[in-house]
């Protein structure tokens, strides 16, 4: 057993910092310039390694769902006999971290862009087609795209650290192929490291000042505040400083009281908007479109037939999310001590996408109900004011709009200060290599997002989205970090499996009843 780290190590420290502060000052230069070297990596990455990326996912997601139901799913992980949440708490915790991205203008903007214009896979241009237009929405946020944040790379990472007693870093999971020499000075671990925290931070502040914009229009919209840059800063800060509250307070306090109470007002706005909203269209289009997406599944996981759709839909999605996956694996590995690689895997592949699913049919499945009423209520909304007013144009037209709206928007806060308060305990966990790292190092990093953030968008609106497109070719280094685990994590899981008896005791019970 190796003695945990609790010591920075500055060499990712100063060049993932280095970098991002590289990245801010050129922007501050010629954010042009930036802004098309980045488009172009962008389009490469897309391009050479989209097709990798679906058949990774893929199969990150069915040897998962393997593992689950195999004899191995009893496995207890992290060296702990009960788990120290309840599942409540652990499922909301996990939840909440990626829905900050989605939670609410993406699941009101999805599913009405792809009944704008119908994706490829079934038939492009205006056709209407709302099982289609959710099916292809619960693709980008369901199954696979969860399996890739916390399934089998979770297995191998708290093996190397729990069982074997290694620093909890990303470069963890490289430690079944090269052993205890990734951790001791490896240029390959260091860069590991550093290219999950470059693509954490680009994950974060892009939804971080994205949400400031947002959240601008939504004040304006509902009360008439001036919709100001400074309004967006103002509202950005605000996000870092709760951030940094709870991530001074620590996982057991911070981030699990937020999600709690984040998940359960969740709750309570998708109750209220299906019973005052349109009830029945909400439910039939959450079946239909689970129907839709689990008959066109395959085709709609590896489908390649328009490389620009593609760029602009899936393969986005699926850099952004594995982008963002070493941090959160890390994050899970933290919170799931106790548990069996079946609750883990089943948690975070089906349950967590299905409530996902559920509530991205809530609140796009009504926008879906009032366009087909009134054709142009929500799609012109989007197409002239973006995501946050196509969330405005749809809780203006429920009873109670402005409560629906103002509920909307802080669900929207608690979402994103959770995640900035989650990627900065990961961010901090990694330089140290302990699941305890030090409170001012966890602050330092939530304010670091929310300053970082504010001077990105002091430069313009055009640079979040650069930033936020930044994460797909950082995902490029971070997918192959990723593949490892497809094979790994059975080895692991059986190796626990001998461990723990399980294997053992199933042997010996079959040999008993033959006799």
């Amino acid at each position: 057993m190796k003695r945990k780290s609790k010591k920075l190590d500055w060499p990712v420290f100063i060049i993932s910092g280095g970098f991002l502060t590289a990245f801010i000052v050129l922007s501050l230069i010629n954010s042009d310039m930036v802004g098309s070297a980045i488009n172009n990596l962008f389009s490469y990455s897309a391009t050479f390694f989209g097709a990798y990326w679906q058949l990774l996912l893929l199969g990150n997601f069915f040897i998962g769902i393997g593992l689950a139901i195999s004899k191995y799913g009893k496995v207890k992980l992290g060296k702990q006999d009960k788990p120290k949440y309840s599942y409540f708490r652990w499922v909301a915790m996990i939840l909440v971290t990626l829905l900050a991205s989605g939670g609410v203008f993406w699941a009101a903007s999805e599913p009405m862009y792809h009944y704008m214009t119908t994706p490829p896979l079934f038939g492009g241009g205006e056709f209407n087609n709302i099982n289609a237009a959710l099916a292809q929405s619960f693709l980008h946020w369901g199954f696979t795209a969860w399996a890739i944040l916390g399934t089998l790379a979770t297995i191998v990472m708290m093996y190397v650290h729990y069982n074997r007693g290694f620093p909890l870093r990303p470069r963890g999971l490289l430690f079944p192929i090269f052993g205890e020499k990734i951790y001791h000075k490896s240029i390959l671990g260091s860069s590991a490291d550093i290219f999950s925290i470059i693509a954490t931070v680009a994950g974060t502040l892009g939804p971080l000042g994205f949400l400031g914009l947002q959240i601008s229009y939504g004040l304006h919209h509902l009360f008439d505040v001036p919709n100001t840059l400074t309004l967006s800063i103002t509202v950005v800060l605000g996000l870092a400083v709760i951030a940094a509250i709870s991530a001074a307070t620590g996982v057991d306090r911070g981030i699990l009281t937020l999600s709690r109470y984040n998940v359960g007002l969740t709750i309570f706005l998708a109750i209220v908007v299906l019973i005052i909203g349109p009830t029945m269209f909400i439910l039939d289009g959450f079946v239909g479109g689970t129907g839709y997406h689990i008959q066109n599944f395959f085709t709609m996981s590896m489908f390649r037939g328009d490389s620009a759709w593609l760029g602009a839909w899936t393969i986005f999605f699926w850099g952004w999310f594995i982008g963002y996956a070493p941090m959160l694996i890390v994050f899970i590995s933290r919170i799931s001590r106790g548990r069996t690689i079946r609750e883990l895997i089943i948690a975070v592949s089906i349950v967590a996408p299905l409530v996902n699913n559920f509530w991205f049919s809530v609140v796009g499945g009504t926008g879906l109900f009032f366009e087909t009423e009134n054709p142009g209520s929500v799609s012109g909304a989007l197409s002239e004011g973006g995501m946050p007013a196509a969330v405005m144009a749809i809780s203006d037209q429920l009873p109670l709009g402005t409560w629906i709206g103002l509920g909307f928007l802080i669900v929207s806060v608690v979402f994103v200060a959770t995640t900035v308060d989650t990627m900065s305990y990961t961010v901090a966990a990694t330089l140290t290599g302990n699941d305890s790292p030090r409170r001012w190092l966890r602050v330092f990093w939530a304010i670091i997002f929310g300053l970082t953030t504010a001077v990105i968008l002091s430069i313009g609106e055009d640079s979040i989205s650069s930033i936020q497109n930044s994460i797909v070719i950082t995902a490029v280094p971070v997918s192959l970090l990723l593949l490892p685990p497809l094979w790994n994590a059975p080895k692991i899981a059986r190796k626990m499996a001998i461990e723990q008896g399980l294997i053992w005791q199933r042997e010996m019970s079959k040999k008993m009843n033959k006799h």
